[in-house]
C-alpha cells in the first residue's frame, strides 16, 4: 500500500508502469536502454470528490477512461524515474485529497468606496468635457 494521507491509501497492483525510450541528450546510452517511466493510474477507485479535484489539477494528463498518466525522464536510470513518478503521484494525491477552504465573504473598506466613487466622478467629468458644446450658448 503507498499511503497519500492517513485515511487515503492506494495499492500498488493498481499502478502500472512501463519503460520506454527516453528522448533528449543521452549519447548512445539513450538508443539501448529504455529509461523513461510511464506510471498510469486509473482514478476509479477514489473516492469521487478527490476524483473531481484531481481532474482539475491533471486535466491534461488524465485520460478520458480516467487514467492519470505520469511520465518521468528526469534521470538517467529506471529506478531513478520511477522513483520520481511515483513521487509526482502522491504529491498530486496529496493536493487533490486535500479539501479546498471555504471563500470568506469580505466587504471593501470605507476609503476603497469613497476612492471607486470619486474615480467615478472624475470619469464622467472628462466625458462630459469632451461633448460638443451646444452653439446656442
Amino acid at each position: 500500500m503507498l499511503p497519500i494521507t492517513p485515511t487515503l491509501s492506494i495499492s500498488e497492483a493498481d499502478l502500472q508502469i512501463d519503460f520506454v525510450a527516453a528522448s533528449g541528450p543521452g549519447g548512445q546510452n539513450v538508443n539501448k536502454v529504455a529509461t523513461q517511466a510511464q506510471l498510469r493510474f486509473d482514478t476509479a477507485n477514489l473516492p469521487e470528490e478527490v476524483r473531481a479535484r484531481l481532474a482539475k489539477l491533471a486535466a491534461g494528463r488524465l485520460t478520458a477512461d480516467g487514467v492519470l498518466l505520469i511520465q518521468a525522464r528526469r534521470y538517467r536510470t529506471q529506478e531513478h524515474n520511477r522513483q520520481d513518478a511515483l513521487e509526482r503521484l502522491v504529491a498530486l494525491l496529496r493536493k487533490a485529497a486535500e479539501p479546498p477552504r471555504p471563500r470568506k465573504r469580505t466587504r471593501p473598506t470605507a476609503a476603497a468606496r469613497e476612492e471607486r466613487l470619486n474615480k467615478k466622478r472624475r470619469t464622467g467629468e472628462v466625458k462630459r468635457m469632451r461633448r460638443r458644446v451646444d452653439e446656442e450658448l
